[in-house]
């Protein structure tokens, strides 16, 4: 007879929707973003803070980890995407439909480019709206997180064009 081995399944720890202490904890990580591909270090943030790159992730339960990312406004996009990518809301009001350009971002609000990119590859649920807090952006290489004492990014984590670029 062949015994069926037992599978680890995260569990959900009052509000947090993780476990606070213990070896399935939260971990916090820093990345570099200068002249990085926005669409490119954005599937490598969005795997961490969602916990796809642990061996324990479980799609209903947050196991992913806290990411700092450092130089958000010196990210960088392929071909002409600066003048021809389109970023829209609405304000709630008829005829309300606001549409700005990468780089008409880039001067107003340079970390939600990023930020906005992250969210498209996310479900959207109120799990994914909790990930989205994970995420730590800054536009300097300064950041007030240092007593979390963040890592680098593990290589496991990465891809392999994201890190080889410097």
């Amino acid at each position: 007879m062949f015994q069926q081995q037992k599978s680890y399944q995260a569990k959900n720890f009052g509000p947090h929707f993780f476990e606070t202490i213990g070896p399935n904890a939260p971990k916090w990580y820093v990345v570099d973003a200068n002249d990085q591909v926005v669409g490119r270090i954005a599937t490598v943030i969005a795997r961490v803070i969602t916990g796809k790159h642990k061996p324990t992730y479980t799609r209903h339960v947050d196991t992913g980890d806290f990411l700092v990312v450092l130089n958000a406004d010196k990210i960088v996009f392929t071909r002409n995407k600066w003048d021809s990518k389109l970023y829209r809301k609405h304000t709630g009001f008829v005829g309300g439909l606001k549409t700005f350009t990468a780089r008409q971002m880039l001067k107003r609000n340079p970390e939600e480019i990023l930020r906005e990119a992250v969210w498209g590859m996310t479900n959207k649920t109120s799990l994914a709206r909790h990930q989205m807090k994970k995420l730590k952006l800054y536009l300097t290489s300064e950041h007030p997180h240092q007593a979390q004492n963040p890592q680098a990014l593990p290589l496991a984590a990465t891809r392999r064009t994201v890190v080889a670029k410097k």
